[in-house]
C-alpha cells in the first residue's frame, strides 16, 4: 500500500460518548466497566494491552502482553522476570500500557509504575493455568537466543514427559507484575475528528479528571 492510499484511509466514529459529568470518579470503576462492556462485545483479546517501558539505555521498547487482573491498586500481568521486559522494568519502574478496542471505538492509555506482585500471588496463578502453558514457561528462557525451533520444542517436549503425571514447578524468574497507575485516559471516537478524551491524574491519592481536546 502506497502513501496515497493509505492517506486516504478514513473512519467515521459514532457509536458512543463520554461525558466528564458521567464517568465513574475512579477511573479503576470506569475501566471495569469499559472492560465488561468489551467482553459483552466479543471483542477479540479484549485483555490485550501494549506495555512500553524504557531501558538502561532510555531507549523505548513495546509489546503486547495480557491483562489477567484488575483490583483497587492497578492492573496485573504475568512474564519472565528475566526477559526484555523484565531487564527494563527493573532499570526503570516508569511504564505504559495501551488498550484498543476498535469495535467499540474506545481506547484507554494508562501511565504508572509496577512493582512485582508477591510470590504466593503469582504461584496461585501459574497453577491455575493449563499444564501445557505451565510447561512451556518452564521451557523458555525469554527473550534468550536459541539454536533454532527444533531445539525448543525438543525441550518442552522433555519437560511434558517429565511432568506429565506430576506438578510442574514455577520457574524461580516467573512472576507478576502490579502496574500502579498515576494516569489513565479513556479515549471515545466521535464524528469529525471531535474525539471524547477524559483524563483522570492522581494527585496527593486524589483524582483529578480533566476533558482534554482531541
Amino acid at each position: 500500500m502506497d502513501k496515497i492510499e493509505l492517506q486516504k484511509l478514513r473512519e467515521e466514529y459514532s457509536l458512543n460518548r463520554l461525558d466528564e459529568e458521567n464517568v465513574f470518579k475512579n477511573p479503576m470503576a470506569q475501566f471495569s466497566l469499559w472492560l465488561q462492556e468489551a467482553l459483552l462485545a466479543h471483542v477479540p483479546e479484549p485483555n490485550a494491552m501494549n506495555l512500553a517501558t524504557v531501558g538502561k539505555d532510555g531507549r523505548p521498547h513495546s509489546r503486547v502482553v495480557l491483562l489477567k487482573e484488575t483490583n483497587e491498586e492497578g492492573f496485573v500481568f504475568y512474564t519472565n522476570y528475566a526477559s526484555n521486559k523484565g531487564d527494563e522494568i527493573a532499570a526503570n519502574p516508569n511504564v505504559a500500557l495501551c488498550f484498543l478496542w476498535l469495535e467499540l471505538e474506545r481506547q484507554v492509555r494508562i501511565e504508572g509504575t509496577v512493582t512485582k506482585i508477591s510470590k504466593e500471588e503469582s504461584l496461585a496463578y501459574f497453577k491455575s493455568r493449563p499444564h501445557k502453558s505451565q510447561v512451556g514457561a518452564l521451557a523458555s528462557n525469554q527473550s534468550q537466543v536459541v539454536a533454532n525451533r527444533l531445539a525448543l520444542e525438543q525441550e518442552y517436549e522433555m519437560l511434558e514427559s517429565k511432568y506429565d503425571e506430576g506438578e510442574v514447578p514455577m520457574p524461580e524468574s516467573w512472576g507478576g507484575y502490579l502496574v500502579k497507575p498515576t494516569l489513565i485516559e479513556f479515549w471515545q471516537g466521535r464524528r469529525s475528528r471531535l474525539h471524547d478524551r477524559i483524563s483522570f491524574q492522581k494527585e496527593s491519592n486524589n483524582w483529578i479528571i480533566n476533558r482534554l481536546a482531541p
